[in-house]
């Protein structure tokens, strides 16, 4: 579906944006690929790794609204991947997560319906689900607008989902990296937030395979969760470091114990498919979607009144033997 057709993403240098572009030139033949970033440097980077002609380079922030509009011309698909997200940084500057995460949301749901785009999927975070930081809580906010937007597109063939998961494993800034680092800088202990504290995993792979496949699978106000395995955080730094001690250092501004993907609150919205779930909008001004069918033929049925997608009772934990071969 997305060959001589044309894709922008925004936050395109980073992690997730990478692979995507990598995945997408590898296996499709699209017309054009656009970068929507800020940061020249990683772009430059980027131009020294890839080498497509059908592959463009946008300097631009999503707060800008002018310059999204500018960018869409003429695209197709985006994937909205730009955000603002350490937790403790949220914390400590919530006024510029808000700027980004929120506005920059609103943002490109308007030049996407000014473009008349076809599909948009933005990326969101188990955080956005029953938060208690402000990263969750302006992600949720992103997760409304977008599912909301698709109320506000007329008669317009525009659509609008979300892609939900949790920790990438390796990307910049997360845990994994940190205890690489620690380890090969020869500390004698790892730092753990807490004894108890699990986390949904996914890979870089995997996250792309799944917005790729949603594209196909969407029809507008879903949110599309992953079947995806936990892990201890201390089974994490045994498959890193095994002979390393760990000290216990307490919970960081914001974070949880543990993560949710479908909260029990959505559970009568929510639909379980062979590998993944849907949470449907909650309202809907489009004519009757029957979400428990999708284009690809799959079917899902609802789940239990009360149930929880919860990474501390998910029925898949990976072992320290599986995280040793997974980072």
């Amino acid at each position: 579906m997305f060959n001589n057709k044309s894709i922008l993403i925004t936050g395109g240098t980073g992690s997730f944006g990478r692979q995507f572009v990598r995945t997408l030139l590898s296996r499709f033949s699209p017309r054009r690929v656009v970068v929507y970033s800020r940061d020249e440097l990683k772009q430059y980077e980027m131009q020294q790794e890839f080498f497509y002609q059908s592959l463009r380079f946008f300097i631009g922030d999503v707060r800008d609204g002018e310059r999204l509009i500018q960018a869409m011309r003429g695209v197709d698909y985006v994937v909205h991947a730009a955000a603002l997200k350490q937790v403790p940084a949220a914390e400590y500057n919530p006024m510029e997560c808000i700027k980004t995460n929120i506005h920059g949301a609103e943002n490109v749901i308007k030049a996407a319906i000014a473009n008349k785009v076809e599909k948009i999927i933005a990326l969101s975070t188990d955080k956005a689900a029953n938060p208690i930081n402000l990263y969750g809580a302006t992600k949720l906010c992103s997760d409304k607008l977008f599912t909301a937007a698709n109320n506000i597109v007329g008669s317009q063939n525009t659509r609008f989902a979300v892609v939900r998961y949790g920790n990438v494993v390796g990307s910049r800034g997360s845990v994994v990296p940190l205890f690489k680092k620690l380890v090969a800088e020869g500390a004698k202990e790892l730092p753990i937030t807490d004894v108890r504290m699990t986390r949904f995993w996914i890979t870089l792979e995997q996250g792309v395979d799944f917005v790729l496949k949603s594209f196909a699978r969407m029809q507008g106000g879903e949110i599309f969760v992953p079947k995806i395995p936990s892990s201890r955080i201390v089974d994490l730094a045994k498959a890193i470091a095994p002979e390393v001690p760990h000290k216990i250092i307490g919970i960081r501004p914001g974070e949880k114990l543990h993560e949710v993907m479908c909260p029990a609150d959505d559970s009568h919205l929510t639909l379980e498919f062979a590998d993944h779930y849907v949470i449907q909008p909650s309202i809907t001004f489009q004519t009757h979607v029957d979400f428990t069918k999708n284009p690809l033929g799959e079917t899902g049925i609802p789940v239990p009144q009360g149930f929880e997608y919860n990474s501390d009772t998910n029925a898949h934990f990976l072992t320290v033997e599986e995280l040793r071969e997974l980072v």
